[in-house]
C-alpha cells in the first residue's frame, strides 16, 4: 500500500514537472514562428489556447502563423476570435484590415485600419496601410493625408506612396 502511495506520488510530481504552461507553450511558439516554423508555431499557440482559452493574444499569436502559412481563412477566424475576446488589441484590427485588404474586402480594411488607429493614435504602419487602400478606391485627398500622417510618425515608404500619387 505505501509503495504504491509512493508510486502514485512520485507520478503526480512526475507529470506537474514535466507539463507546461501556455507561457512556456507561447514562447516556444513565438520561437517557431521566427524560424518561420510556421507549423510548429501553431501546435504550440494551440497547446496554450487549450490552456488558457479566454486570451485573446493567443489567437492573434496563432492568426499571424496561419496568415504566413496562407491561410487566410484559418487566420480571419482566428482573428475574429481574438477580437471578441479583447476588443482592445490593436494588431488584430491590423492583421484583419489586412487579410481583408489581400482579398479586396476594401472598405472592411479601412474599417479595421481606423479602428486599430483609435486603440493607437502613433500606428503609423496603421495610417499606411490605411491611406494605400484609400488610394486603391481613389480617395485620394484622404489617402494622401493618411500617408502624410504615416511618414510623421516615422513610416518612410508613405512618402514613396505621396511622391507617387500625391504630388
Amino acid at each position: 500500500m505505501k509503495t504504491s502511495l509512493t508510486l502514485l506520488l512520485t507520478l503526480f510530481l512526475l507529470i506537474n514537472c514535466l507539463g507546461q504552461t501556455a507561457e512556456e507553450y507561447t514562447n516556444r511558439g513565438f520561437a517557431k514562428d521566427a524560424r518561420q516554423d510556421y507549423n510548429g508555431a501553431i501546435e504550440d499557440f494551440n497547446s496554450a489556447i487549450k490552456i488558457n482559452p479566454n486570451v485573446g493574444e493567443l489567437y492573434y499569436l496563432r492568426a499571424s502563423s496561419k496568415n504566413d502559412l496562407q491561410d487566410y481563412e484559418g487566420a480571419m477566424v482566428d482573428l475574429n476570435k481574438a477580437i471578441e475576446i479583447n476588443p482592445n488589441i490593436q494588431e488584430s484590427y491590423f492583421l484583419r484590415g489586412t487579410l481583408k485588404s489581400n482579398l479586396y474586402d476594401y472598405r472592411g480594411a479601412i474599417e479595421d485600419f481606423t479602428t486599430a488607429i483609435k486603440l493607437n493614435p502613433t500606428y503609423a504602419v496603421a495610417y499606411y496601410s490605411r491611406g494605400a487602400v484609400k488610394l486603391i478606391l481613389k480617395q485620394k485627398d484622404s489617402g494622401c493625408l493618411d500617408l502624410s500622417k504615416a511618414g510623421e510618425l516615422g513610416n518612410q515608404e508613405a512618402y514613396k506612396l505621396i511622391r507617387s500619387y500625391c504630388n
